[in-house]
């Protein structure tokens, strides 16, 4: 793997948001591997119907991808396997919907970001929040050529340079503009609720919002 590309995409969560990414990933020309908490080959009928062009795999070697997506129910979030992925780049596309999952400690007594919390779990991992504030529908419909002045932007927030830089690299190759809005911290701007998070901007715009919040982000 360069500096700045990743060529293997695995995708933790087989739900919505996993295959969608899946198959936007697979349409990048990536390989990706995909992998729930079930055995890989109780899932691989559904990929190949769902998600043609991926491959059903084991959670452990969906964890040795360049790049490791997190696409499953925020709450469960404990089941992840700490060593699998000690040491990847792993983008956080969860979001806390306590509506939905219901009331979570973890997150509710918790003044960090969502994100934060994963990555004190994870320990030794590298997290980039992204992802988490576009549809699935939508992300499969609103990919563009990189140039296009409409082009949609997606925010993404870390500690570790160089992986934000391949992640940055994977949004574009989807079809969408990345746009750094700083440490993992700063994922704060573009969760639920958030303006970011509710709605499809182009990067200045983008660019304009995280600058908006920014005072209030850092005094979190």
């Amino acid at each position: 793997m360069s500096s700045q590309q990743a060529t293997t995409i695995g995708i933790l969560g087989a739900g919505r948001a996993g295959t969608a990414l899946a198959r936007q990933a697979v349409k990048a020309g990536y390989q990706v591997r995909i992998a729930t908490t079930a055995p890989a080959a109780e899932n691989a009928l559904l990929v190949d119907i769902v998600t043609p062009g991926a491959v059903a795999v084991e959670s452990s070697q969906a964890a040795a991808s360049d790049l490791v997506v997190l696409a499953i129910p925020l709450h469960k979030y404990r089941t992840l396997n700490q060593s699998d992925l000690a040491g990847r780049i792993v983008i956080d596309a969860m979001n806390y919907w306590a509506p939905v999952d219901g009331v979570f400690d973890d997150f509710e007594s918790d003044s960090r970001t969502t994100s934060e919390v994963v990555e004190e779990f994870l320990r030794d991992a590298r997290v980039v929040k992204s992802l988490n504030h576009i549809g699935y529908h939508e992300l499969e419909e609103d990919d563009q050529p990189a140039g296009t002045a409409t082009r949609r932007a997606l925010a993404l927030a870390g500690d570790d340079a160089r992986a934000k830089a391949l992640v940055a690299n994977f949004i574009d190759r989807l079809g969408y503009d990345a746009v750094d809005a700083g440490p993992l911290a700063a994922g704060r701007s573009f969760q639920p609720a958030t303006e970011i998070f509710t709605g499809s901007h182009t990067a200045n715009q983008l660019v304009a919002l995280i600058q908006k919040v920014r005072p209030l982000v850092d005094a979190a």
